[in-house]
């Protein structure tokens, strides 16, 4: 619109009559043709515009005259008829066609008639004309408000109110148009309460009185809006706010109570009075509940008496005996609250949520002593029609729910409770099938909950119950199985063995499965029935849903049962899965261990602990070490175990003479130790001293059973030999620089490989081989006269002796001792003596030069020493078989010779006490043999 043909007030005041008459003739024509079209259809959009229009037109046209006004309000009349007429066409029509858009246009077009009829309200000659047009905008502003269109509604009421506002009300006589009065003020005040603002909705409320006109429905009106208000408030749950609504809730029930009490003064008809007493009781009942919301319970329980003490016969209401029934357990009155509680079981009029919810509240402020009390009014409400499985379902969740103390009191009065007949019978019918679930649930719960507190005779209990409720067919079939499963499993935890083997037979009929199989195992275990336990292993791994977890729960169960011969039959078998590539619960190489431990739990079981370690290092063969023992420092200290292990082993073995068993532990140790990736020395040393004391325990063995290694076990020693002996090289090649420090690493490492290597290559008559190995050992800094000193005396002697390896290392073992700084002459004499000896019987009598130089290699070392030095009796001995050694040459006429030997033999004499008497006969004998030749 251009700004030239806005209008101004200089301009409105040019228009005329004929103006006026425009407008309303174009209101008019638009009258008609929504009257034209009411009958099939809805005005359409235009008509409320041009309507609109012409309003504001007109309104710019003020002030009117009367006459105007006049066709003013016939047309607004007219126009509001036809809103009526629509609205009752609307409501004939089927509610589809009805839409919120419908009722929008419908409500504004009422609103336009409204503000049509406002323009004309002070029309002189139409009785109470204001009156008459708030009328219009009440009923437009109860559409909006029905249509939620609050800020419309209230808009509509303070045009009401504005328009009566103007008029003396207490000038007003006329019944209807009071009624009116107070109409309009509670609907503005339900509209102000729903766009939140209470206070305003109230203080119409209190305005509201003084526009009562004394009568009984007056009274009634504003007590109900009262309530309305109060039931609001008192449904809220703002915890925030919960404390001030409840005190406003009250107030307000207060002022609803106090109209129904002067509503009664003014009733006049007998229907007036029922109809005042019923909202009276009615609003007592609400001020009940919110003094319980208060914990006010004695407020309650006053109440409650006024409403049954009543002059009129009292309230019969359900609601009262739980109102009094909760009044009284806060009050901690328990035996006035069963009164209220058992009164309900003979009051049919109580519905069946309203009993449930009591039994639900008295048992949560009785606790444990509730709860016969609950079974006992669950089972008088038996016999009552409306009780449903679905109550049942509550009464015996609510009951076990306490959890806790009294735990077992409640879950005895509930087994007790859905055990009866009555109960069960409830469940029977098909429309019960969800409520038998639920009741199921319940009871399997709370045994759960009880077996896991390890309260197996209360979960039995339970269990047993709740199987009253699964169906016997087909498909309820494995439920079943398992039901009797956990009940094994209670009577197992109650040590009530053949009450659980009957369980889990009933259960194996049903349900054939691993499940069943492990808890016979089980209860063969508890039984102490090794063998039974063992047979039942087997079982298990024939069923269809085996699992190898099952093995390993079985070894860890016979090793807490102390089992020891059922954890091996569960850990071997067990190991029978790996090679079929199974996903097992555990790695193969800690199965093992576990059964080596086991094993080793029990006496004379070595035969059976070297089968599992040689599996074990057959399995780490062909798998490799990483992936058998694992890598890095795991697999190293699970490697070092079973080596370690097998150490001991032969070691132990060895100690009992059981030589066999420890040769082949001790290679195995051997073997083990090799895996070791990386060798260090002292995994060498280790790999050395098992693979010689496994031959050294082969030659024990030799002896113990009196019978000659045969050329198989010949060769295998050698061999083990063999690689011993790179041992000692990878040994002798470390940093190792004196002798100490070998020592320490290996002490008589080598002479064991030497004496045990000397041992086997005489078996092959291989001479030449001895020799050679004690001249190596000889060479090395692991020698010592003392290993030399053993040498030789060892093939000085015996069936496989060898002169040359005697002689050799005697010789060297006499050099070390007479080289040491203080000499052990014992043992030097020892040394001479034998190579006396072995030159003696190697050499002969013809050819004793070599006997001869030992006897003066003796007298030399005996010379310079202090008496007694050398051993007097290997003195003793070295001269008298000296000197006697001259008696064959004399008597054979080798006077020179035999002069010479009675010469060493008196030369020895001389320096070896206690031979007086002796070396004088020799010279008496030394000078005959001078004279006469």
């Amino acid at each position: 619109m251009r700004i030239a043909e806005i209008s101004s007030p200089e301009i409105r005041t040019v228009h005329g009559e004929g103006d006026d008459h425009h407008i309303l003739s174009q209101i008019e024509s638009i009258v008609k043709q929504i009257e034209t079209d009411s009958a099939n259809k809805l005005p359409p959009d235009s008509a409320a515009v041009n309507l609109r229009q012409c309003l504001t037109h007109l309104s710019q046209l003020a002030p009117l005259s009367n006459s105007l006004k006049l066709q003013i309000w016939k047309l607004s009349y007219r126009l509001w008829n036809v809103c009526v007429d629509i609205s009752n066409t609307a409501t004939i029509r089927s509610s589809s066609s009805t839409t919120p858009s419908t009722g929008e246009k419908q409500a504004d077009l009422r609103h336009l008639t409204a503000d049509l009829l406002s323009i004309a309200s002070d029309v002189t000659g139409i009785p109470s004309p204001a009156i008459k047009s708030a009328s219009f905008y009440y009923k437009t502003g109860l559409l909006w408000h029905n249509l939620r269109k609050f800020d419309l509604a209230s808009k509509c009421f303070e045009r009401a109110t504005d328009l009566i506002s103007k008029l003396d009300v207490a000038s007003i006589t006329d019944s209807g148009e009071r009624k009116l009065l107070l109409d309009l003020n509670l609907a503005r005040s339900r509209t102000a309460w729903e766009v939140r603002d209470p206070n305003l909705a109230v203080a119409l409320l209190n305005r509201s009185k003084s526009m009562l006109s004394g009568s009984c429905e007056d009274y009634m009106e504003l007590a109900k809006q009262f309530m309305a208000f109060g039931k609001c408030s008192l449904s809220k749950n703002n915890e925030d706010t919960e404390n001030r609504d409840l005190s406003e809730a009250l107030k307000l029930m207060n002022e609803a109570l106090e109209n129904c009490e002067k509503g009664y003064g003014a009733s006049r008809t007998r229907e007036e009075k029922v109809e005042i007493r019923g909202l009276r009781w009615k609003v007592l009942r609400f001020i009940a509940a919110i003094h319980l919301q208060k914990d006010e319970f004695e407020s309650v329980i006053k109440c409650v008496k006024v409403l049954r003490d009543s002059a009129e016969g009292g309230d019969d209401h359900p609601s009262l005996s739980v109102l009094a029934m909760k009044a009284w357990l806060g009050l901690g009155r328990h035996n006035e609250a069963e009164k209220e509680l058992r009164g309900m079981v003979i009051d049919r009029g109580i519905p069946e949520g309203v009993w449930v919810s009591s039994v639900e509240a008295y048992f949560s402020a009785a606790g444990t002593a509730g709860a016969e009390t609950a079974k006992g009014v669950f089972l008088g409400l038996l016999g009552r029609c409306h009780v449903s499985a679905g109550a049942a379902v509550r009464v015996a969740s609510r009951v076990l729910g306490g959890g806790g103390e009294g735990g077992k009191v409640r879950a005895k009065v509930v087994a007790e409770l859905v055990s009866d007949e009555r109960v069960v019978a409830l469940f029977a019918e098909k429309e019960a099938a969800k409520d038998r679930t639920a009741m199921h649930a319940v009871l399997w719960n709370c045994g759960a909950d009880n077996f896991q507190s390890k309260d197996y005779l209360t979960s039995a209990e339970l269990f047993e119950k709740s199987m009253l409720y699964i169906p016997h067919d087909t498909e309820n079939r494995i439920l079943r199985a398992k039901g009797y499963r956990v009940l094994c499993l209670c009577h197992l935890g109650l040590l009530q063995l053949d009450r659980a083997k009957e369980y889990i037979d009933e259960a194996e009929k049903l349900e054939p499965n691993v499940v069943c199989a492990f808890l016979k195992y089980k209860i063969y275990l508890q039984k102490k029935d090794n063998q039974g336990a063992i047979t039942q292993i087997e079982a298990m791994t024939m069923c269809l849903d085996f699992q190898p977890d099952f093995l390993s729960l079985s070894a860890h169960e016979a090793v807490a049962c102390s089992a020891r011969p059922v954890a091996v039959a569960s850990l071997s078998t067990m190991l029978n899965f790996y090679a079929s590539g199974k996903s097992m619960p555990t790695t193969e190489v800690t199965v093992m261990r576990t059964l080596v431990t086991v094993l080793s739990q029990e006496p004379d079981n070595e035969q059976k602990v070297l089968k599992t370690l040689k599996h074990a290092h057959t399995r780490a063969s062909e798998l490799g070490s990483d992936c058998f023992f694992g890598k890095e420092e795991v697999g190293r200290r699970e490697l070092n175990w079973f080596a370690v292990t097998s150490w001991n082993y032969g070691t132990k073995t060895g100690q009992d003479k059981n030589y066999e068993l420890s040769a082949e532990f001790l290679i195995l140790a051997s073997n083990f130790y090799a895996l070791v990736k990386g060798s260090d020395d002292e995994n060498n040393v280790m790999i050395c001293k098992s693979l010689v004391l496994s031959v050294s325990s082969m030659i024990a063995l030799e002896f113990q059973r009196k019978a000659a290694m045969s050329e198989t076990e010949v060769k295998q020693a050698l061999t083990l030999l063999d690689r011993a002996g790179q041992m000692l090289k990878l040994i002798s090649a470390g940093n190792y620089v004196t002798d100490s420090q070998l020592n320490t690493i290996a002490p008589d490492l080598f002479f064991i490989h030497t004496f045990c290597a000397y041992d086997v290559q005489g078996r092959l008559n291989d001479l030449g081989s001895q020799l050679f190995t004690v001249k190596s050992f000889a060479s090395s800094k692991a020698c010592k006269p003392q290993h030399l000193l053993q040498i030789g005396l060892h093939a000085s002697q015996g069936p496989l002796s060898n002169h040359e390896v005697a002689t050799f290392a005697l010789n060297e073992c006499l050099s070390s001792f007479l080289s040491s700084p203080v000499p052990d002459y014992l043992k030097v004499a020892l040394v001479v003596r034998k190579l006396i000896a072995i030159a003696s019987i190697h050499k002969g009598d013809k050819d004793d030069d070599l006997v001869y130089s030992m006897y003066k290699q003796a007298y030399r070392i005996m010379v310079g020493l202090k008496e007694g030095e050398y051993p007097i009796e290997e003195g003793k001995w070295l001269a008298m078989t000296a000197w006697n050694r001259a008696a064959v040459p004399v008597r054979l006429g080798q006077i020179e010779m035999g002069k010479k030997w009675m010469n060493v033999g008196f030369d020895i004499a001389k320096h070896v006490p206690g031979m007086e008497v002796y070396k004088a006969c020799m010279e008496d004998v030394l000078s005959k043999l001078e004279k006469k030749h």
